[in-house]
């Protein structure tokens, strides 16, 4: 049960960075379906600068250089898959949900021409991002569950509360959900829709970019899996199924880690029913979905997502 929850906590981490990402671009209006080829790219990203810096500096390796830089180039790799959404979406009026699946294709092909290129063992470099704290082991139980986990955990769980403090009592948050909700109405206040738009959906994918990395250094141990796309398509899920609210994110992520990996802590289960078991997120989703809207009025998406906003047309 230890080592269930430790490998939910651990997976779920990378769809809270996944969620996080989204949930930013979503409440600018922008319904980014591309989040999955986001999180390939920033895996690759990432991945490869940890190649480049591993063959540059041989066996001289710095600790925090070989968890900062790939970090910062999976960030990067992410922000720049956002900036070309928004470039086809709010300069060249792209439509939203065509221009997503665009980018997800374009991300997984990227992300597997780059891999290949570098090299498709991590090993060596995971180490450093899943290095837990030096007392941790002397805790017992309470240091495995709480305090045994590397650097994603830790940042995904501090991005997310930050984001949430943001969104809901800073000044940029209450800019960002008007634009949400009624792009006109920000405008007519002042408010540069278009940045607003153009700089959440590069933050917000950014993030997503290190969920990826997260994905392969940290559940993966470094071992390059292809399915790191499969994994961005629950973490969309998962915004839904926490009402576009990055706190309750933290634990909706858990759950889907735990659903997600279930099937490999029970015994007897066959290939299919592991693959059954992994469409349970899905369907959670599908039923928190469908109760949220019978019953609720406020647990609803950002008013104009997915809706483009032409100013000449105000």
């Amino acid at each position: 049960m230890l080592a269930f929850l430790v490998s939910a906590i651990r997976l779920g981490m990378t769809f809270l960075l996944g969620s996080t990402g989204e949930t930013i671009t979503e409440k600018s209006g922008h319904l980014n379906l591309g989040i999955p080829g986001v999180m390939c790219v920033g895996a690759a990203c990432g991945c490869y600068a940890e190649y480049m810096y591993f063959t540059a500096v041989g066996s001289n390796i710095i600790p925090l250089l070989a968890v900062v830089i790939p970090l910062l180039a999976a960030l990067l790799g992410g922000a720049l898959m956002g900036l070309l959404f928004s470039f086809l979406t709010v300069t060249l009026r792209a439509n939203q949900n065509v221009t997503g699946l665009a980018i997800t294709t374009l991300g997984v092909g990227m992300s597997e021409y780059i891999i290949d290129e570098a090299s498709t063992i991590f090993t060596k470099g995971s180490k450093y991002f899943t290095a837990s704290l030096p007392f941790a082991d002397d805790l017992g139980w309470f240091g495995e569950l709480f305090l045994d986990y590397g650097v994603f955990v830790y940042l995904a769980l501090i991005i997310a509360v930050s984001t949430t403090y943001v969104l809901n009592r800073t000044r940029v948050g209450l800019h960002l959900r008007a634009v949400g909700e009624n792009p006109a109405t920000a405008d007519a206040a002042g408010i540069n829709v278009s940045r607003y738009r153009y700089v959440a959906t590069c933050v917000g994918c950014g993030i997503a970019g290190l969920g990826g990395l997260s994905f392969i250094m940290d559940y993966l141990n470094g071992n390059w899996e292809y399915c790191v796309d499969a994994i961005g398509w629950l973490a969309i899920a998962l915004v839904i199924f926490t009402v576009w609210k990055p706190n309750l994110a933290i634990i909706g992520s858990i759950v889907f880690g735990a659903l997600y990996v279930a099937s490999s802590y029970i015994v007897g289960v066959s290939f299919a029913g592991k693959e059954l078991f992994k469409m349970l997120p899905y369907i959670v989703t599908i039923l928190v979905l469908v109760v949220t809207s019978m019953r609720s009025k406020k647990n609803q998406p950002p008013a104009a997502l997915g809706l483009p906003y032409f100013r000449e047309e105000r």
